[in-house]
């Protein structure tokens, strides 16, 4: 998922469960004009990172400690990222959302999408 300045929901990728966290994000940032990308350590990979200085961003993404040679980040601006994982809890208040009762991943994303829409409207 990706969120804005605010922390509301903006884009949303439904992947497999096993899938990595770095796979989709290329996706998630398709489009996007972001003056800082934030994400956590699962999100550190060279390629997302020179996606995202292409762009003409800086990437605000701790280093995995498997790195040899660690990647400093901006702390303070850092900070900010727990703004996505409010975001999540506030989707989780939808008890649909956080017992996933759908079946079939269109049924569940479209009700992602509504949850998302309520927030908006709050």
């Amino acid at each position: 998922m990706a969120a804005d300045t605010l922390g509301r929901p903006i884009r949303f990728i439904l992947t497999a469960g096993q899938s990595g966290d770095a796979l989709a994000a290329p996706a998630l940032l398709e489009g996007f004009r972001p003056r800082a990308v934030l994400a956590d350590k699962a999100y550190d990979s060279n390629a997302l990172r020179q996606l995202i200085a292409d762009a003409g961003a800086q990437a605000v993404i701790p280093s995995n400690r498997t790195r040899k040679v660690l990647i400093a980040h901006d702390i303070e601006a850092y900070r900010a990222r727990n703004r996505i994982e409010r975001c999540f809890s506030k989707l989780k208040h939808f008890r649909r959302f956080a017992t996933r009762y759908d079946r079939r991943a269109i049924h569940f994303l479209g009700f992602v999408h509504l949850a998302a829409a309520m927030i908006w409207m709050r």
